[in-house]
């Protein structure tokens, strides 16, 4: 064999077949799309379209809503913080909260807060300042002598302020303050 004989195995690489060229082809002037038509021309999606009888998409019933103050929180299992540990991106001596996390890589931004899952092992005796943990997460964290605090008003607090941002975009007034009650 020399340099000159290398090729592919024989049907490897196939030609994209080019439509439109010529009868010769078998794919030749209307290029397999028939004649005339909505589908013959470009630039058309049809998609759902039933030819104009209730298309199934508007059959079927509406459930469930988005609710806009839900918190929108980071995710974070444990395999992802031991692996952050052992490269030595999260000092294990100090508090680890959510701006520790994002300067480790071990998530991209914050969001409303972090939530820890309880995926993967954790050898390390960690300190974490999250919103929130799951309970198998907690149980491993504490099981390897670290500790879970959770704070979760400035999250609620940054949720509060993103839909009220969002409600002054759409000109809704804000909502009204809770008055405090007079100790008289």
């Amino acid at each position: 064999m020399k340099l000159n004989e290398i090729r592919d195995n024989e049907g490897a690489r196939k030609k994209r077949l080019r439509v439109g060229r010529g009868p010769g082809s078998g794919k030749g002037k209307t290029a397999g799309r028939g004649v005339k038509g909505q589908k013959s021309r470009s630039g058309v999606a049809i998609g759902g379209f039933e030819g104009g009888q209730m298309p199934l998409y508007m059959r079927m019933p509406k459930r469930g809503f988005n609710n806009p103050g839900a918190l929108k929180l980071a995710e974070v299992n444990l395999w992802r913080l031991q692996d952050a540990v052992d490269a030595k991106k999260l000092d294990a001596k100090k508090e680890i909260n959510a701006e520790a996390l994002v300067a480790a890589g071990v998530i991209r931004r914050a969001k409303d807060g972090v939530r820890v899952l309880g995926t993967g092992e954790l050898k390390a005796k960690l300190n974490l300042v999250v919103w929130s943990a799951s309970a198998g997460a907690k149980k491993a964290i504490e099981d390897a002598g670290g500790s879970v605090t959770e704070q979760r008003i400035a999250a609620e607090e940054a949720a509060k302020a993103r839909v009220e941002k969002r409600n002054a975009a759409k000109g809704k007034p804000p909502a009204p303050k809770a008055k405090k009650a007079d100790k008289a």
